[in-house]
């Protein structure tokens, strides 16, 4: 007799909660991405496309007869925890927004022309179909400075579900992360500094020095980075002059594409656009205001809304044609009052976020001196704006501060922390310089090791460990001692 359990049936039901953005929410995360000229370039192209929009202030904000019932009420946004489809009254934006007419002259800021602008030319010439080239923007958008890609794919993939109602395999993504590893410079998007050596590895030509280069980044990746040539020398069985050459070409790789593509353009040939204005009086008033200089202010067609009206009013009478008129008027419309009302979101976003990292870094607005910056992380800013973590991140990103002091990138302002035993918080960006310096003013006859470089520091009041100092040293790209020599 057979076993009741071969046969019997198991059900299994598992709950799974997957979070969908409406339209207006993604319409706000495109639009927060975008610096201030972009996002100038996108509202004329909608102005274009959507003939129910034009330009200029809406009625009731120069007190028109549009019904009260229009107007709407404020409240706190953060994507995270999704949007609002309410829209913010203009009169409170008022007062942190300078019209075209007021804006001080715009100061032109020349910088090393990031990597981002040089990354989206090569997408454009890319044959991808809409969601392929979605997400390869997006990939781009998630590279740090240095040009690395160090989110994890998993964490791509949960972005991509939540942000951007993109639901795609890992092998899928991995595809198109290839299709970027191929842009110039070599090692862009590079998810380690094995991987990224390697890329650029693969574009030199073949020779006998490149095999043995190539086996000791894939195989002694950690070993050649800690500078154990005999190991090294051991496990490959290739003579030290072998090592040598293959070591003098490897050390001339760069681990930090993005930031070299900058140099490799060189200067003045971008002029950066601020995003925020701050202006700091002589009394300690910081003053915060969007640049919207060239942005045009939109409003709802008056025409069109008549025309809608018209259609609503005699709805009972309606032909085919009209009902077909209807529906166009309709789609228009409600297009143009929501790109307004993701306009106004993301002002009040933007402002929330800048606001935010004003208060959390008030010393340095003051003053302009860099060692008064404070760690400050995204998820402190995030706490105090009350917006989501990935909010203010998309917020920071390619985007810019005009202040008295000069112009900066917002990411300027965010680096870790260091706590000593004594719960003091110092800051690793000052502790980096400190750092440098004492190797800038050392005896290159007798240089400092690790040791030595954490007792100064101590003395200086940064205890910090060894590790940590070599941790930095490394980061700085400073060698070991006896390479100094």
């Amino acid at each position: 007799m057979a076993s009741n359990s071969n046969s019997r049936q198991i059900q299994a039901q598992a709950q799974q909660q997957i979070q969908s953005l409406s339209p207006l929410q993604i319409l706000v995360i495109k639009l927060l991405e975008l610096p201030v000229v972009e996002f100038e370039e996108r509202v004329r192209s909608e102005i274009l496309d959507n003939p129910a929009l034009e330009e200029g202030k809406e009625a009731n904000e120069d007190n028109g007869d549009y019904p009260e019932e229009e107007r709407y009420e404020q409240e706190d946004l953060s994507l995270g925890d999704y949007l609002s489809e309410d829209d913010i009254p203009d009169y409170k934006l008022q007062e942190h927004n300078r019209t075209r007419d007021n804006a001080p002259e715009e100061i032109p800021f020349s910088e090393q022309i990031s990597f981002y602008e040089v990354l989206k030319e090569q997408l454009d010439m890319q044959n991808l179909n809409d969601e392929e080239r979605e997400i390869a923007d997006y990939l781009i958008g998630s590279l740090d400075d240095d040009g690395l890609l160090r989110k994890s794919m998993e964490t791509l993939l949960d972005e991509l579900a939540i942000y951007r109602g993109i639901y795609i395999q890992e092998e899928d993504l991995e595809k198109i992360l290839h299709i970027i590893q191929n842009f110039d410079p070599a090692g862009i998007g590079a998810r380690s500094l094995q991987e990224c050596l390697l890329l650029q590895l693969k574009r030199k030509p073949n020779s006998p020095t490149k095999d043995i280069q190539w086996k000791i980044i894939s195989k002694y990746c950690d070993d050649f980075t800690r500078k154990n040539k005999e190991r090294i020398i051991q496990r490959l069985n290739i003579s030290e002059e072998e090592y040598e050459a293959a070591a003098n070409e490897l050390i001339k790789l760069n681990p930090r594409p993005g930031s070299s593509l900058g140099e490799v353009m060189g200067k003045n040939l971008q002029q950066i656009v601020p995003d925020f204005l701050v202006e700091t009086e002589d009394n300690g008033t910081i003053t915060l205001s969007l640049n919207n200089r060239n942005v045009p202010e939109l409003r709802l067609s008056r025409e069109f809304s008549d025309m809608l009206d018209e259609q609503i009013n005699n709805k009972n009478n309606q032909s085919k044609a009209s009902q077909e008129a209807f529906l166009f008027l309709k789609q228009k419309v409600d297009a143009a009052q929501g790109f307004i009302s993701a306009i106004k979101q993301r002002q009040h976003t933007l402002l929330s976020t800048m606001q935010a990292i004003i208060d959390l870094q008030r010393p340095f607005f003051l003053d302009g001196d860099e060692t008064l910056l404070k760690p400050m992380i995204l998820k402190d800013v995030a706490e105090r704006s009350k917006l989501d973590i990935s909010t203010v991140s998309r917020v920071s990103n390619s985007k810019y501060v005009q202040t008295n002091f000069g112009i900066y990138p917002l990411k300027y302002f965010f680096s870790d922390g260091y706590t000593t035993d004594e719960g003091e918080e110092l800051s690793i960006r000052e502790i980096k310089r400190i750092l440098q310096e004492c190797v800038d003013n050392e005896d290159k006859s007798k240089p400092y090791n690790d040791d030595e470089l954490a007792e100064i520091l101590k003395e200086k009041g940064y205890p910090i460990a060894r590790r940590t100092v070599s941790k930095y040293r490394l980061q700085l790209n400073i060698p070991i001692a006896r390479l100094r020599r």
